[in-house]
């Protein structure tokens, strides 16, 4: 026997052999009850941690794909601007507008500017400038990204 209080107890005769054995077979027992528990509590705590995982993996995923679809949407609309863009008239009257509170100018001809009011031509964005593109192309990047277009005055 390992343990000096026991031994003690049975020196002392408080306490049986019948005793001593009985204690002893139920703390073995007591012992391979809370592995069993600790088990399962570990795989209870696996299979959470493996949930959490796998929400936090599907959440990145969903962010990336969202990513990527604004990329392309980006991409389709320089791509629209820069093969339906007009010419500029650098010696033409200058068209002014308005583009965030602030006061912008681009130089088209009279016929443009003509166009541009009657809606049938349109501003837009593309990077740090601003392009002319027909009415049809300005609602097909609007479609897109509402904020590219600038100027289009469109008939109700």
């Amino acid at each position: 026997m390992a343990n000096p209080l026991q031994e003690q107890l049975l020196k002392a005769g408080l306490a049986s052999k019948k005793q001593a054995k009985k204690a002893e077979h139920e703390k073995r027992i007591s012992r391979k009850q809370n592995n069993g528990n600790s088990s399962a509590v570990i795989a209870g705590k696996a299979r959470e941690e493996q949930a959490v995982k796998d929400q936090r993996n599907r959440e990145l995923n969903r962010e990336r794909a969202e990513e990527t679809r604004r990329r392309e949407i980006k991409a389709q609309v320089k791509q629209l601007i820069e093969t339906n863009r007009l010419p500029k008239d650098d010696r033409g009257e200058p068209y002014n507008f308005v583009e965030q509170n602030k006061i912008k100018r681009i130089f088209v001809s009279e016929e443009m500017t003509d166009q541009l009011s009657r809606g049938q031509l349109a501003i837009v964005k593309l990077g740090v400038g601003y392009e002319v593109v027909p009415g049809k192309v300005a609602h097909q990047i609007a479609s897109r990204d509402k904020e590219a277009v600038v100027v289009f005055h469109e008939k109700p």
